[in-house]
């Protein structure tokens, strides 16, 4: 499966030379993406050294440019993360989508709502997917293990091989426990879209996906207290979905008013609680585990009787 973007496609970094980019840029090369050069302004004409090991040790020298049209026209990329502080994030967003950047994974916490819904909405003017904010970005599987797939963000690597199941998440660690309970099976591509209000990519957005590529046979939906995703990608499921649907939901225990990690995880005015999204998942077909664990349980479960 290519999750919004092909297997070996170009991809930059904004905020390359930081800690945070530095660290996570090395990763994604380890894992096979395809990067081809790094943004900053103030190091443009630079070089980015990096060692990592791909099957053996490589080493690579990425090219700093000083904008993302400067690195689009440079290198044909086709993909942005984005590790950029929340206070510059929405000028490096909106740039990466003045120069045509067809996905920009944006993993930066604290960017302001108003920030990000202009950039969203700029997005879809200009055809352009957001993955985040405040996410650990996508992670496609390769099919064959001398093949490597695609990593846009902070996915950790090596938790899990390739198999028929999706996930897609609002949160980031319990993207990567899941991950763990369920690497008996496998995953061909797994998703988080954060937990900010507005994010670029939803739910159903990403249930949509799934349901198209051949490969994913069943999705593990792992959502949370706050907002109605879960109930708009529930009642998507139930109108389309043809493969089964199992999901968890964070915070059956946390009090009103309170935010809950991330900024969209809170209940407010008796609305977005756990319960509130179970009852509307579980009416439409869908199950929901009360622990990751039993999630997982009834992901295997409901996996087997698909191929009964």
């Amino acid at each position: 499966m290519a999750l919004f973007l092909e297997e070996g496609s170009p991809v930059i970094v904004q905020g390359m030379t930081g800690h945070q980019g530095m660290t996570h840029t090395a990763r994604m090369l380890a894992a096979g993406t395809n990067i081809v050069g790094g943004v900053n302004p103030r190091k443009a004409g630079s070089v980015a050294s990096f060692t990592f090991a791909r099957n053996q040790l490589h080493t690579a020298d990425i090219p700093i440019y000083a904008t993302c049209g400067e690195a689009r026209e440079a290198t044909g990329a086709k993909a942005s993360v984005v590790f950029v502080p929340p206070k510059f994030a929405k000028e490096a967003i909106v740039e990466a989508i003045e120069a045509s950047i067809g996905l920009i994974v944006v993993v930066t916490e604290g960017i302001p709502v108003a920030d990000t819904a202009y950039c969203v909405e700029l997005a879809l003017e200009h055809g352009i997917r957001i993955v985040g904010p405040n996410c650990p970005g996508l992670m496609t599987l390769p099919e064959h293990s001398n093949e490597f797939g695609v990593n846009l963000g902070i996915i950790p690597d090596g938790i899990v091989g390739r198999g028929p199941l999706g996930l897609v998440s609002k949160s980031g660690t319990l993207t990567y426990q899941m991950m763990d309970e369920l690497k008996d099976i496998g995953f061909t591509a797994c998703l988080g879209v954060g937990g900010d209000p507005i994010v670029g990519t939803t739910l159903l957005e990403a249930l949509q996906q799934f349901e198209q590529d051949r490969a994913t046979e069943g999705v593990m939906m792992i959502g949370e207290i706050g907002g109605n995703a879960e109930q708009d990608a529930a009642q998507w499921a139930k109108d389309h979905m043809t493969k089964p649907v199992v999901a968890y939901i964070a915070g059956f225990t946390a009090p009103e008013g309170k935010q809950m990690g991330h900024a969209g995880a809170i209940v407010s005015g008796g609305k977005g609680t756990a319960q509130d999204k179970r009852e509307a998942l579980e009416a439409v077909g869908i199950p929901v585990g009360n622990t990751p664990a039993r999630a997982a349980d009834l992901m295997r479960e409901a996996l087997n009787d698909r191929r009964r």
